[in-house]
C-alpha cells in the first residue's frame, strides 16, 4: 500500500506495513466520531447485500486497523443484522493487533435501534468479552429493553421518539469510549451527518461501478457538507481516503 497525498515529502515512498498503517490511522487523543465505508464509483456500499463483495485485502487491514485503534464500533442494526455482526474477541486478528499497540484485547460493538431490535440469544450479545451496547430511545419497548439489560446488554436510552445521536456520543464518552468508529449504515451515516456529529470521513473507493443497490446516502442532506482530504492511500486500484468533516449549512 502506498500514500498518494500527502506528497512524498511525508515519506520515501516505501510501502506503508501494519505499523505504518496504524500510525496512518492515529488520531489525537480526546473525543472523535470516524465512519468507515466501503463504496463503489458510482456509489454503491454492497453487492448482493453485503459489502465485502466491494473489499479487498487492502480494505480489510485497514478495517482492522481502525477497530485496533477505536474505542467502540458503532452500527446500525440493519448492518449488524445483514453482514453478520459478532463481538470483538481477544484472539482475533483484531484483539491480538490491539494488544500489540498496549489496549485492551476487545471492545465493544455499539448497535444503533430506534426499536431496540437487537435479540438477546443472537451471536452479538452471548458470550462478549466487552458487553455489546444497545443505543436506543424511550419509545422502545420496554420489556424488549429490560430482556437485553438482563442479556447483559449496557442499554443507553438516547432521546424520546428516537435516537439522539449527540447524546448518545456523550453517554459513550462517560463510558470512557471517546474514539468511536461508526461502521453504517447508510442511515446511521446520514442521520449523523445530519446531526453534525461527524469528524472523519474514510472511505475506501473500489474501481467499480455496481448500480442498483444501497447507495452510501440514500436520501438528500439538509445542506452539503464539505470534506478536505486528510490522506489517500492506494493499493490494487482501491484508493484509501481520510476526509475531514467541515461545518454543514445550507448551500454549503
Amino acid at each position: 500500500m502506498r500514500r498518494l497525498f500527502p506528497g512524498p515529502e511525508r515519506d520515501d515512498g516505501a510501502a506503508l506495513d501494519e505499523a505504518g498503517l496504524v500510525e496512518a490511522y492515529r488520531l489525537p487523543p480526546g473525543r472523535a466520531l470516524r465512519v468507515n465505508f466501503v463504496a463503489s464509483l458510482d456509489g454503491a456500499t454492497t453487492v448482493a447485500g453485503r459489502s465485502e463483495g466491494l473489499g479487498s485485502p487492502g480494505d480489510r487491514r485497514i478495517f482492522r486497523v481502525l477497530r485496533s485503534l477505536a474505542d467502540v464500533v458503532l452500527v446500525g442494526h440493519g448492518t449488524a443484522a445483514a453482514e453478520g455482526y459478532r463481538p470483538i474477541t481477544g484472539d482475533s486478528p483484531v484483539g491480538r493487533l490491539r494488544v500489540s499497540l498496549g489496549r485492551t484485547p476487545t471492545a465493544p460493538i455499539a448497535v444503533v435501534s430506534r426499536q431496540a431490535s437487537l435479540d438477546p440469544g443472537g451471536g452479538l450479545v452471548a458470550g462478549a468479552a466487552s458487553p455489546t451496547i444497545l443505543v436506543t430511545c424511550a419509545a422502545a419497548d420496554a420489556s424488549r429493553r429490560a430482556a437485553l439489560a438482563d442479556a447483559g446488554v449496557t442499554v443507553l436510552v438516547c432521546g424520546e421518539d428516537d435516537v439522539d445521536l449527540p447524546l448518545a456520543l456523550d453517554r459513550l464518552a462517560e463510558l470512557r469510549h471517546e474514539q468511536v468508529l461508526c461502521e453504517g449504515g447508510p442511515q446511521l451515516l446520514r442521520a449523523a451527518l445530519t446531526a453534525g456529529v461527524v469528524d472523519e470521513v474514510d472511505l475506501s473507493i473500489a474501481p467499480a461501478l455496481v448500480g442498483g443497490e444501497t447507495r452510501l446516502l440514500g436520501a438528500a442532506l439538509p445542506g452539503p457538507v464539505r470534506l478536505h482530504p486528510r490522506q489517500i492511500l492506494e493499493e490494487d486500484g482501491l484508493l484509501f481516503t481520510r476526509y475531514g468533516v467541515g461545518r454543514q449549512g445550507p448551500g454549503g
